[in-house]
């Protein structure tokens, strides 16, 4: 495998790793533009800097990083059976790292990272006036009307407190197959009343489809296309479809390192993309800034949040056998620090935002790992920031120009 670090490609050589093989209110037309950038990327009036068609890579060791300890978690990442990583700072590409064939243009599913999306599309519908999260979500879901579910709003979707008929064996077991997921999703009973527990509930996760559908009068994959990838260059993802075309929302979106550093990017820019505000400010706050509910600390609309207090669930979004912190008085990556955000997904997929060293870090692997390794975590991704950036207070280094690597 070959180790792909903007310092090593910056000094003209490569690395060998050696290690073997998870209140609203803009204009809804500004919101809807791409930015006319293209080529290395631009600056907004506030000094921010944004790729345009490539990302621009600068030298890891300009930017903040000590190189060797980048290497060390990137051959962890490796072991875990990754397919790539990416760590962004100020803009620019630190580093990146390809394996098992791949290089910056392949997409994989990135399962419940989708969540994260899909709430992003929520916050973009609210902006335009098509729906607010304290709506009851029966106003768009008629099989509601009249049931226990009538009361459960669209924050208790977004939020995982809606109390919705949930099983590991409805979840993970019938779910993901269904060739009509509305209507399976739809058709599940409640289990409690709405606000009062917690569940990481993939089926009413999944319920947002038909939400937005009926909100925007907009296929789901079609809003992600036309207001949230386009904006961003997010050329390589796009939402995918079951039989009957509704669009998946809990799972189902094809991404790849480079876009999502993008969409990581754009939280960190408060919903800003180069002088556009693609996602509502006050979104991003309510979704990223605190947890949403009373009931589970680390989690907003749809995100994981680094917040102390009680952790739930995070195991599931992950992998059966990763063991994140999970309990009271934890956080969901202890030490980290706590206005650190994530959007996770089954395998060790994970987007990691942290706002105080603007450095967003990408892994995308497989479902399972090699015999004899352990998934990557959540924690091992924010050792980025908590462990190779040795230098904060660094300047971003000018560009080196696009370069990509394969392993």
């Amino acid at each position: 495998m070959r180790l792909l670090a903007a310092a090593v490609l910056a000094a003209g050589a490569a690395c060998s790793s050696g290690a073997d093989d998870d209140g609203i209110d803009p204009d809804p037309a500004a919101a809807g533009e791409a930015s006319g950038d293209d080529g290395g990327g631009g600056d907004d009036a506030g000094g921010a800097t944004y790729p345009g068609d490539e990302w621009a890579r600068g030298d890891a060791a300009a930017l903040g990083f000590d190189v060797a300890e980048l290497e060390a978690i990137a051959a962890r990442a490796e072991q875990a059976g990754s397919n790539c990583m990416v760590v962004v700072r100020d803009g620019e590409i630190a580093a990146e790292w390809y394996w098992n064939g791949t290089d910056a243009g392949s997409a994989q599913e990135v399962f419940s990272v989708t969540k994260s999306h899909t709430s992003t599309l929520v916050g973009i519908a609210q902006a335009d006036g098509d729906l607010d999260v304290d709506d009851r979500a029966s106003e768009y879901i008629d099989a509601w009307v009249g049931t226990d579910s009538e009361d459960v709003t669209i924050e208790n979707l977004l939020s995982n407190d809606s109390g919705r008929e949930w099983s590991l064996a409805l979840d993970y077991g019938q779910l993901p197959g269904q060739p009509d997921l509305a209507a399976f999703a739809t058709g599940l009973g409640q289990d409690a009343a709405p606000g009062e527990s917690w569940a990481y509930n993939n089926a009413a996760i999944q319920t947002l489809d038909v939400v937005l559908r009926e909100a925007t009068g907009q296929d789901t994959h079609e809003l992600a296309a036309e207001r949230l990838y386009e904006p961003i260059g997010m050329d390589d993802s796009a939402l995918t479809t079951d039989d009957a075309g509704n669009t998946r929302t809990f799972m189902g979106l094809q991404s790849t390192c480079e876009d999502l550093a993008r969409f990581g990017h754009l939280f960190l820019h408060d919903g800003n993309w180069d002088g556009t505000q693609v996602v509502p400010e006050q979104w991003v706050d309510a979704a990223v800034g605190a947890a949403s509910q009373d009931i589970n600390d680390a989690y907003g609309y749809l995100w994981w949040l680094n917040r102390p207090g009680t952790v739930l669930g995070a195991r599931q979004a992950t992998s059966a056998t990763a063991e994140p912190a999970e309990g009271d008085d934890t956080q969901l990556v202890p030490g980290a620090p706590e206005d650190m955000f994530f959007a996770l997904g089954l395998g060790g997929q994970i987007v990691a935002v942290d706002p105080g060293s603007g450095t967003v870090v990408v892994r995308l692997g497989g479902v399972g790992t090699p015999p004899g390794s352990t998934p990557f975590t959540a924690a091992e991704a924010a050792a980025v920031v908590t462990d190779a950036l040795v230098d904060p207070a660094a300047p971003a280094a000018g560009a080196t120009g696009p370069a990509s690597g394969t392993g």
